[in-house]
């Protein structure tokens, strides 16, 4: 346990979301025998209370650092004005964690009431609470410390989203406030996009299954390393031999070894049990397509492009609360369409809706959700795609932006 807790305060720096020392230093327990921390810290002794509480074998305390820090405070201030929830409206909140409940003060009793129906809680202390520095997220887990970090990552993604999704429909409506206005200055130099160079990648040709293992996990780690993904979600897949090598559901894209399914194409073997839950769609691709290679990561600029909507058709349109499945408008970002779907083969499953459209580009986005990027015969081109498609997004929003300021 000692070891994994340690291991995952290094992934949340990595990920920056915190920091190697400071305020932003994640803290981290883990119940085996008895309870270790990562480091020691006065938050601890609030903390145990909070394991004593619950059914837990992990919990993460992070004060995540900027840019997530100010503008996490900013939309949990305004939730304790209300109803005292964040609610985030891209896809991976909806389906995994619903909200995200706020609390002003950093209080055993009070976390474990929220802790007991959600797997996260924002702590941002009011005035009157000590010498507490917030904000700070706390998430659990029952299994691992894994399931922490997932939980801490997705909320600052969401957080992310949200914020910068509701700046931008703020602005177009008139209704943008001067304190979103001064977060939005605070954090804009936390955002300059790092000039980096595309990796290099194992091109194809594949002459063995072996080399095909290789690239599937090549292409993980380095959609990670890049920063297109929140937390380790998204999938990646590869066709071969009328086989389709996809990663495994719940699989961390930097740690594939392991976990990559071989599928065939026909279906002739249940091997396909425990990949992608987006496996229907990556077949599908494939057939629709022919390309070898598919991507897919969560890009959060490309994410923020997709729930940019006209807001005074947003305000007509009837499907307003489900645009995320039924969204009845073809929208682009440059040449890449914009797609509604859902996890899953219902009738507004993936499978239904994003085949169609990389049919048309090597590219798509699903509302709310993430990136999708097609190679033709190994990883470099999805790859780069991926950053390009992200890049655009990025610009388009700050272009819009200093448009309407």
């Amino acid at each position: 346990m000692e070891q994994l807790v340690k291991k995952y305060a290094n992934k949340l720096v990595q990920a920056k979301l915190g920091d190697h020392k400071g305020l932003s230093q994640p803290l981290i327990g883990g119940l085996d025998d008895t309870l270790v921390w990562n480091r020691k810290a006065s938050e601890t002794k609030v903390l145990e209370n909070v394991f004593k509480g619950l059914n837990i074998n992990s919990l993460i305390f992070l004060r995540p650092r900027e840019p997530y820090g100010s503008l996490i405070y900013f939309l949990g201030q305004n939730a304790l004005e209300s109803n005292g929830l964040i609610q985030p409206k891209d896809c991976e909140t909806k389906t995994f964690l619903h909200d995200l409940p706020v609390i002003n003060e950093f209080d055993s009793k009070k976390i474990i009431k929220v802790l007991k129906k959600r797997k996260s809680v924002i702590i941002v202390p009011g005035k009157n609470h000590g010498s507490f520095h917030g904000p700070a997220v706390i998430a659990h887990g029952t299994v691992s410390p894994e399931q922490c970090f997932v939980t801490i990552s997705s909320a600052c993604f969401a957080c992310f989203v949200k914020f910068f999704t509701d700046f931008l429909d703020n602005l177009q409506t008139g209704s943008v406030t001067k304190n979103a206005e001064k977060i939005f200055d605070l954090i804009l130099p936390y955002l300059e996009a790092a000039q980096r160079k595309l990796p290099e990648f194992t091109l194809s040709p594949f002459s063995n299954e072996e080399q095909v293992y290789s690239s599937i996990i090549e292409a993980g780690q380095k959609t990670i390393e890049y920063e297109l993904v929140d937390s380790y979600f998204g999938n990646v897949s590869y066709y071969w031999n009328d086989i389709l090598y996809i990663s495994q559901t719940g699989s961390s894209l930097d740690a594939l070894k392991g976990c990559i399914d071989p599928v065939p194409m026909d279906g002739s073997t249940s091997s396909g049990l425990t990949a992608s839950s987006e496996l229907t769609a990556h077949l599908k691709i494939i057939e629709k397509t022919g390309c070898r290679a598919i991507l897919h990561g969560h890009p959060k600029f490309s994410v923020i492009a997709s729930m940019d909507c006209d807001p005074v058709e947003k305000a007509a349109c009837k499907f307003s609360e489900q645009c995320h499945i039924r969204c009845p408008k073809k929208r682009f970002a440059g040449k890449t369409p914009i797609v509604p779907g859902e996890v899953g083969t219902g009738r507004f499953g993936l499978c239904n809706t994003l085949p169609h459209a990389l049919e048309q580009s090597s590219s798509a986005i699903v509302y709310g959700h993430g990136l999708f990027t097609t190679g033709k015969n190994d990883f470099a081109e999805a790859f780069a795609t991926m950053v390009k498609v992200e890049n655009y997004c990025r610009s388009t929003y700050f272009d819009k932006i200093n448009s309407l300021l």
